[in-house]
């Protein structure tokens, strides 16, 4: 299983990432990035409807950690 500091995400798969929080305003969904983000383990499509996994909650929680060296 993938920790969340060993991936390493581009601000689009961020972005998407964070729009599909529940409770996240609505927002376009690219589907390549949300292609990406399935084959990672960190999303799964049911119908076309995407929903983050565990592994998906556990990392948006954690965020970034390049943002990490900002917010210290």
């Amino acid at each position: 299983m993938l920790i969340d500091t060993e991936l390493q995400l581009s601000a689009n798969q961020w972005e998407m990432l964070r729009a599909l929080r529940p409770g996240a305003p609505a927002s376009r969904l690219n589907r390549y990035v949300l292609d990406q983000l399935v084959e990672l383990g960190l999303v799964t499509l049911a119908d076309d409807t995407p929903s983050l996994t565990a592994t998906g909650r556990a990392v948006v929680l954690r965020g970034c950690p390049r943002l990490w060296d900002l917010a210290a």
